[in-house]
C-alpha cells in the first residue's frame, strides 16, 4: 500500500542508526525522575539575556520543583537567578532591563522578590496573606500590579450551640450558594474573589484597585501613563451563569472606576497594550453554543474605539499574544495540524510562520504548550520540543533563520537512550473521506518484516490535540514492545474550526470510525496483526476507549482511565458541571434525558467483552469516581475481567506526580501483559 511505503520510508534508516545503538538502554520508568524541561522564557528588552524556569523532578519529594535560571542569548553563562532551593516563577522584566519580579513559594507562602540583575542583589517586597501571580511593572518602573484572592466569610446558615469546655466535636457543615465551588485539583474554594493590586517597585504596602464580586482573570496591563490597568473579566451581573462571556475593562488606578470597552457575547481576553499606548490587541470569540470554536485577533484603540478583526481568514485559535517593538505588528502562537507555531502579522494583515515546535512543557502525553517572548530589537526566545525531548530554550534572531538551542538539560540522559522512532501518518476516513492525522511510534529495534502488537492512545478533551511531542508514557509504552498509534480524530483542534465542532451534539460520534480506520490502515499493511490490538485513553480518550469496546470487540484488553460513562451522572456532579449543556448536547440533563444517555458510554456496557481494567483518581472532581465505578461494577456484574485501580490523592491529571505516571503505565502494561498476543 503506498500510504504506509511513504509513511514508514526511513525505516532502513531508523533500523542503521538502532545497530548503531545497540549499546543502549530503551526509556526505562524511572528516567522519568531525571526528566527536566524549560518553561515561561522572558527575554531583556535588550535581547541580550533570558531569564527562564527549569523545571524537574524531585525523586525524595515525589514532586516536581521549578527555579529560576538567567542566560545569555549565546548559551553562555547560565546562572541560576537566586541560587535559593525554594520554586520560583512567574518572572517579569521591570522596562529598563535592570530587574527582575518574580513569586517565590516556601513553607511560609508565596511572595514578590526583585532581583537587581547587574549586582544579584534581591529583596522580598510582600508580606501578602494570599499568593500572588499575574506580575505587571508600570512603563516607569516604579509600580508593579498583580492579582490575588480577596476572601469572603463563608456562608452561615445557622448558629450552633457552644460546646462544653475539651468537648471534641466534629466541624461545622459547610454551607456552599456558588456554581463555582470546587475545582479539581485544588478542591474545595475559599469563598473570595480575584482581585488586582498595585505596589512599590521598592516594597510597602499593596493597594487593591478592582473591587466588586465578579470575576477577574489573567494578567493586568499597564495604559502607557500608568494611570489605568487593563484586563480581562466578567463584571455583567450574571457573570456567574455567562461563564463563557467576558470582556476586556479599563480601572482608573486612583478612583477604582472601571470602564468595560468591549461588550461582545462571548470571550474578550488576554488584552495587550502596544508600547505606544495607543492599541489594545487581544483575542475573542462570538459565542455561537457550540462544541468548539476558533478564538481570532482583534485590536481597538486604547479608549475602546475603533474595533477591528485581524487575519479574519485565520482558522487557527490564537494565544500569546506580543505587540512588536513599532506596534504596527503582533505575535501570536497557535496549534496547525498537531504543530504548536509562532505567527506574525502586521496592522496591515501581512502575516508569516516565524517559528515551529513550540511546546515541551507538558510532562505526560504528547499536548501542546510552551510559550515565547520577544526583545524590543526583535529576537525570540521560546521553549522548543521534539519527539524525543521536552521543551530547551531555543532563541530565533530578527532576522529569523533556524533556530539556535542554547539549553540542552537532557542530553546527559537522553543521549544514553535508544528511543521509539516516530513516524507520521496521514490516512482517509471512511465516513466522509476526511484526511485524518496520526502518529505511529515503533519500539526501539523494530523489525518492519514483523507485525508488532499495537497500542491505540486515544487523547483527552476531546476539545485538544496530539503531536509530534516528546511524551515519557508513549516512549514506555514503546520500550514494552508496542507500536504505539495516537490519532488526531474529528473533534481535535488544530485542523481549524468546522472539523473541531464535528462533535457537536454528536460526541462520542464518529472519531469513533476514524481512530478504527487508522488502526484498519495499520493493519492492512502489516505494522500490526487483527489479533494483537489494545487501547487505551485518559478522560476523553477514556470515554473514547469504553465506547471503542462497546462498539466492538477486536482488542485482547483495553485500559479505561478516569473516564465518563454517564453524561447525565458527569454533568450534574463534576467541578465544572455547569458548562456542557447546550454546548455538548442540547438542554440540560433532565430535559433531554434520551439524547445524554444515547452518547453515553453506559448504555453500551452491555456489549463489553473486552477484559478492562478501569483507573481513576481518588480526588478527581473533573470525571468524577462515581463514572469510573459505573463501568467497573457493570463488567463485575456481566462476569467480564476486570479490575479497579484507584491512584490515592490523584486529581484529574492522574499522572501529575512522577510515582503516579510511572504507575498508570505499569498498571496498563501489566493489564496488557495477562492478555498476550498469539
Amino acid at each position: 500500500m503506498k500510504l504506509l511505503a511513504t509513511v514508514f520510508s526511513t525505516l532502513s534508516l531508523l533500523s542503521s542508526i538502532n545497530a548503531l545503538a545497540d549499546d543502549l538502554r530503551p526509556f526505562e520508568r524511572m528516567d522519568v525522575f531525571e526528566l527536566e524541561w524549560v518553561s515561561d522564557p522572558q527575554i531583556s528588552p535588550d535581547g541580550r539575556r533570558i531569564v527562564y524556569v527549569r523545571n524537574g523532578m524531585d525523586v525524595m519529594s515525589d514532586g516536581k520543583f521549578s527555579r529560576l535560571w538567567l542566560i545569555d542569548i549565546d548559551g553562555s553563562n547560565n546562572v541560576p537567578l537566586t541560587g535559593q532551593d525554594t520554586n520560583e516563577s512567574n518572572p517579569v522584566w521591570s522596562p529598563d532591563g535592570q530587574r527582575i519580579a518574580f513569586t517565590s513559594k516556601s513553607d511560609a507562602g508565596t511572595e514578590i522578590f526583585v532581583v537587581w540583575v547587574e549586582n544579584g542583589k534581591s529583596a522580598r517586597l510582600t508580606q501578602l496573606n494570599r499568593s500572588p501571580g499575574s506580575l505587571s511593572w508600570s512603563p516607569d518602573g516604579t509600580q508593579i500590579a498583580f492579582s490575588m484572592m480577596v476572601p469572603e466569610d463563608p456562608v452561615v446558615l445557622v448558629t450552633p450551640p457552644d460546646k462544653p469546655d475539651d468537648a471534641v466535636w466534629p466541624d461545622r457543615p459547610r454551607v456552599t450558594t456558588r456554581l463555582t465551588f470546587e475545582r479539581d485539583g485544588s478542591g474545595y474554594l475559599e469563598p473570595g474573589y480575584e482581585h488586582f493590586f498595585v505596589i512599590s517597585a521598592l516594597g510597602g504596602t499593596p493597594r487593591q484597585v478592582t473591587h466588586g464580586d465578579f470575576k477577574h482573570e489573567g494578567t493586568p496591563q499597564w495604559s502607557r501613563d500608568g494611570d489605568s490597568l487593563i484586563f480581562s473579566g466578567n463584571r455583567n451581573d450574571d457573570w456567574e451563569l455567562s461563564f463563557h462571556n467576558s470582556e476586556i475593562y479599563s480601572v482608573s488606578i486612583r478612583s477604582g472606576d472601571t470602564v468595560a470597552l468591549t461588550d461582545r457575547n462571548g470571550p474578550d481576553a488576554e488584552p495587550v497594550v502596544s508600547p505606544d499606548g495607543r492599541k489594545i490587541a487581544y483575542w475573542s470569540a462570538e459565542d455561537k453554543v457550540q462544541t468548539y470554536q476558533v478564538s481570532k485577533l482583534q485590536v481597538m484603540n486604547i479608549d475602546g474605539s475603533d474595533k477591528r478583526e485581524l487575519l479574519s481568514d485565520f482558522d487557527r485559535s490564537v494565544s500569546g499574544l506580543v505587540w512588536n517593538k513599532n506596534s504596527d505588528g503582533i505575535y501570536y502562537q497557535y496549534d496547525d495540524h498537531g504543530d504548536t507555531k509562532i505567527g506574525f502579522t502586521t496592522l496591515a494583515e501581512s502575516s508569516r510562520v516565524v517559528a515551529t515546535n513550540l511546546g515541551g512543557t507538558t510532562i505526560g502525553r504528547p499536548y501542546g504548550g510552551g510559550s515565547f517572548s520577544v526583545a524590543d530589537n526583535g529576537t525570540i526566545a521560546y521553549t522548543q520540543v521534539t519527539p524525543y525531548r521536552p521543551a530547551e530554550l531555543a532563541v530565533l534572531g530578527r532576522r529569523g533563520g533556524d533556530p539556535s538551542i542554547i539549553t540542552s538539560f537532557n542530553a546527559d540522559l537522553l543521549a544514553w537512550r535508544t528511543p521509539g522512532k516516530l513516524e507520521e501518518l496521514w490516512y482517509k476516513s471512511t465516513v466522509d473521506g476526511r484526511d485524518i492525522q496520526a502518529w505511529v511510534v515503533l519500539p526501539p529495534g523494530h523489525d518492519a518484516s514483523k507485525p508488532y502488537p499495537l497500542l491505540v492512545e486515544n487523547h483527552g478533551g476531546p476539545i485538544s490535540n496530539y503531536g509530534p511531542r516528546f511524551s515519557p508514557e508513549v516512549q514506555l509504552y514503546a520500550a514494552a514492545g508496542y507500536v504505539v498509534f495516537y490519532p488526531n480524530p474529528r473533534g481535535s483542534t488544530s485542523y481549524g474550526e468546522e472539523f473541531g465542532n464535528l462533535l457537536y451534539h454528536d460526541y462520542p460520534g464518529d472519531d469513533y470510525q476514524d481512530v478504527m480506520d487508522g488502526v484498519d490502515v495499520l493493519i492492512e499493511t502489516g505494522v500490526t496483526a487483527e489479533d494483537r490490538l489494545y487501547v487505551t485513553g485518559g478522560s476523553a480518550g477514556g470515554i473514547m476507549t469504553a465506547w471503542i469496546i462497546g462498539k466492538n470487540n477486536r482488542f485482547r484488553a483495553a485500559a479505561v482511565v478516569k473516564p465518563v460513562m454517564n453524561w447525565i451522572s458527569k454533568t450534574l456532579t463534576a467541578d465544572n458541571y455547569f458548562q456542557y449543556a447546550n454546548y455538548r448536547y442540547p438542554g440540560q440533563p433532565w430535559e433531554n434525558i434520551e439524547t445524554y444517555m444515547k452518547f453515553s458510554p453506559v448504555s453500551l456496557v452491555g456489549n463489553i467483552e473486552t477484559p478492562t481494567l478501569v483507573m481513576v483518581g481518588t480526588a478527581d472532581l473533573r470525571t468524577p469516581i462515581s463514572e469510573s465505578k459505573q463501568l467497573y461494577s457493570a463488567l463485575k456484574i456481566r462476569g467480564i475481567d476486570t479490575v479497579l485501580v484507584e491512584v490515592p490523592d490523584a486529581p484529574h491529571n492522574i499522572s501529575g506526580r512522577p510515582s503516579q505516571l510511572i504507575t498508570k503505565i505499569d498498571h496498563i502494561l501489566a493489564w496488557f501483559a495477562k492478555y498476550p498476543a498469539d
